[in-house]
């Protein structure tokens, strides 16, 4: 049974018209992370003082950071909090599209060091790329990535209803196919 065209190219158009705002976010912000261009922050730094040793306790550093988070009046950051170790020491980080915060440990053990970074607008985007936002910015990149694979299968499915462009798509679909192993290998 052949899909009626009509039909697809209108769906095809809506879809593509709906996602082109986010999906042109990515492509930017992809484009330009390849190159390092990956925007700003704007940092503050503060001591802390604890009333225990610093340790890597996730809940005890998550609720040290929320206090002074709350202090400064700031929203907490979008994602997900987490103690990341290197070597024999560790710190903590909680990261999100607005914000990021850091919590590292002094050489007095009763002293952290907070760092405080808020996104420039294009660091705003680079952390949504990155899945760093909240549960609804990651449910509408699933319907961009939805979006997308709808977009290329109608597409191929009305050239392929077009019997003088079946050629082309297929030897466009392998050169593509390819290309993309040979990029895989070489890199």
């Amino acid at each position: 049974m052949a899909i009626n065209r009509v039909f697809l190219i209108k769906v095809h158009m809506v879809v593509a018209a709906f996602i082109f705002p986010v999906a042109l976010m990515f492509l930017l912000t992809g484009a330009l992370y390849t190159w390092g261009i990956k925007g700003n922050y704007e940092t503050e730094s503060h001591s802390v003082t604890l009333s225990q040793p610093m340790h890597d306790d996730k809940a005890w550093l998550t609720q040290i950071a929320m206090n002074e988070l709350n202090l400064r009046e700031l929203a907490l950051p979008s994602g997900k909090a987490k103690v990341k170790h290197a070597g024999n020491s560790f710190y903590f980080e909680w990261t999100g599209a607005q914000l990021d915060l850091s919590l590292a440990p002094t050489p007095n053990p009763f002293v952290a060091q907070l760092k405080i970074k808020k996104t420039g607008w294009h660091r705003l985007f680079v952390q949504l790329h990155k899945a760093k936002a909240g549960d609804v910015f990651k449910v509408y990149a699933a319907i961009l990535a939805s979006g997308l694979l709808f977009l290329f299968v109608t597409g191929m499915i009305m050239a392929w209803q077009v019997p003088k462009y079946r050629t082309l798509l297929l030897s466009s679909t392998s050169a593509g196919l390819i290309c993309f192993v040979a990029m895989v290998m070489l890199s």
